[in-house]
């Protein structure tokens, strides 16, 4: 078994898609866009084939309110391969201005991590 993919509501699919994009080795698959519905998403997809699929749609603020429907997520983890890597990616986020909610470190159940938000506020762990 395996994780096929992620998805997260956003306000603002093309700065969230432009984040991942420049911090995380993903490949974009073209925007689709369902005008009926007005929902739109991408799927970005990591070398292993996992992907981060980010929807859109106006009126999702509404939709919260819906059971099922939430903005976000409460975190998930990015694995880069090494401690060097996990400090130089949350150095090059600290860099862009994009906010660090935990320091590179590492926890006590043994897991060397850092935890960055993206521009909508999702917690995502890099760890090695």
């Amino acid at each position: 078994m395996k994780i096929e993919h992620i998805a997260i509501w956003t306000k603002d699919l093309e700065t969230m898609k432009a984040f991942y994009l420049e911090f995380f080795d993903l490949s974009p698959n073209e925007k689709y866009h369902n005008p009926r519905k007005e929902f739109s998403s991408y799927f970005l997809a990591f070398e292993n084939g996992a992907r981060i699929e980010l929807m859109h749609r106006p009126d999702i603020a509404g939709l919260q309110e819906k059971p099922g429907f939430k903005l976000g997520l409460t975190h998930f983890a990015i694995s880069v391969g090494t401690k060097e890597k996990v400090d130089s990616l949350t150095e090059r986020i600290r860099e862009k201005g994009y906010e660090i909610l935990g320091e590179p470190r590492t926890t006590g159940d043994g897991y060397y991590e850092s935890v960055i938000s993206d521009p909508e506020g999702n917690a995502i762990e890099i760890t090695v």
